[in-house]
């Protein structure tokens, strides 16, 4: 006679649709809209919008490169680490190995947007590429109304861009000046010529220290950046 023997309960996943033969390297991130219809994935050098609904057709997001600025590090630099969907489904923030871009849904030639992050490393790219840090892969973020957009360097720095008033900043996240209630300072990198006080040069720059991941609250001025083994939150001044 059969009889019931208690088990553990096991959840297993099953596929509702597959999305295939979009992509020609290894996918690695996907942004889902806010409209709850269409998302974004993308490899080192492809992104793709889909519809849910549809799911053998996609729509590539492509700037054109100018010759005159071919060189042998110009596909490695432009791999897409991260890509995101700003809060009101209107944009799109990708991040190459220097720079945030910015694409308007409706304009898929050319993005309407470009950040530097750390152009200063342009002349360092052959020393990357011998220590295997120019194939770091860094991630980007909206802060809660898409005014600001974040993302990680070398250092131990962190990098703002204001789209509103075209202001940036540099900021640090280490043990030294993260302390409690502590403001932080802009940094400065020096690439040439007399260094000021406060500047760091560009040789000095320690890239074993990254900030790969940072994360914004959806609403308040609250941000979290991940070094290698450490974790900083850092909120907006209180009054």
């Amino acid at each position: 006679v059969p009889v019931l023997i208690p088990m553990d309960l096991m959840v297993e996943a099953s596929p509702r649709r597959v999305f295939a033969n979009a992509h020609t390297y290894h996918i690695n991130s996907v942004s889902v809209n806010s409209d709850n219809e269409t998302y974004l994935s993308a490899d080192d050098l492809r992104v793709n919008l889909w519809n849910l609904e549809i799911t053998d057709r996609s729509f590539m997001f492509e700037e054109p490169e100018n010759p005159s600025n071919r060189s042998f590090f110009s596909e490695i630099i432009s791999s897409i680490s991260d890509v995101k969907f700003s809060h009101n489904g209107r944009y799109i923030m990708t991040r190459d190995y220097l720079s945030v871009k910015i694409w308007d849904l409706n304009m898929e030639n050319r993005p309407v947007e470009t950040y530097q992050v750390h152009e200063y490393l342009r002349s360092k790219l052959c020393s990357l590429y011998e220590n295997d840090c120019i194939f770091d892969k860094f991630e980007c973020c909206w802060n809660g109304n898409d005014s600001v957009v974040m993302t990680g360097s070398y250092n131990n720095f962190f990098r703002m861009f204001d789209r509103g008033q075209r202001r940036d900043a540099t900021l640090e996240a280490s043990r030294e000046n993260s302390k409690p209630l502590q403001v932080l300072k802009p940094r400065k990198v020096c690439t040439g010529g007399k260094r000021k006080k406060d500047e760091i040069s560009v040789d000095s720059l320690d890239f074993n220290k990254k900030i790969l991941h940072t994360a914004w609250h959806p609403q308040d001025n609250i941000i979290a950046v991940a070094t290698i083994n450490n974790l900083y939150i850092f909120q907006d001044k209180v009054n």
